[in-house]
């Protein structure tokens, strides 16, 4: 029995399902970012992969979770930002800046924004993923407070064992954009005039 053993093991040990999960995150943080047309590898769609229903399931908290650390860090950020200064790296402004207090301030208002890339990095273990994740997901997802991926289930199934497919895909970019359908007015009948009998 399994008992308080959430989540499926997919015929995998431990270390392999980490890595799978880690590899699949990965790859679907990387579409979002297009290479020019004719790049060997390409994606048809930007921000999506196709892969078993079950895998998708297991895989949307997984990415979630990161999607998440990528949106705290974009509020330290930008609290870092109002403290940090212009001035061009070992210039006497600079210097004089770095041994204030601001600085310090700086440090302290910073120091949780790199923690969360660093947790990212330790998860995905690609840093042009952890890159795409907090300069282009976070941006995007900033006001969203959940539900960053869908899953949708594709109706042939995989050649070779038959399995369930789905697409899983972050939110936002293809959407369906729901139209209004304009209730038809019903034709205008002239009505006759009633005639009351009269009373005789």
């Amino acid at each position: 029995m399994r008992h308080r053993i959430a989540g499926r093991t997919l015929g995998r040990n431990a270390s392999h399902r980490a890595a799978m999960f880690r590899n699949m995150a990965a790859s679907l943080i990387k579409t979002v970012r297009q290479p020019e047309e004719g790049t060997p590898g390409r994606p048809e769609v930007a921000g999506r992969i196709i892969t078993t229903v079950e895998k998708a399931k297991e895989l949307r908290p997984y990415v979630e979770k990161l999607v998440t650390l990528a949106r705290k860090a974009l509020v330290t950020d930008a609290k870092a930002s109002a403290l940090s200064s212009n001035a061009a790296r070992n210039t006497p402004e600079w210097k004089a800046w770095r041994d204030s207090a601001q600085w310090r301030d700086w440090a302290q208002a910073r120091a949780p924004g790199v923690a969360y890339r660093r947790r990212a990095f330790a998860l995905l273990r690609d840093t042009e993923a952890v890159d795409i994740l907090f300069d282009e997901l976070a941006k995007r997802f900033e006001t969203r407070p959940g539900g960053y991926t869908r899953i949708l289930r594709i109706a042939t199934r995989r050649l070779g064992d038959a399995g369930h497919q789905a697409l899983i895909e972050f939110v936002g970019v293809n959407d369906r954009v729901k139209r209004v359908k304009k209730k038809r007015q019903a034709p205008s009948v002239a009505t006759a005039p009633t005639v009351t009998p009269s009373e005789g």
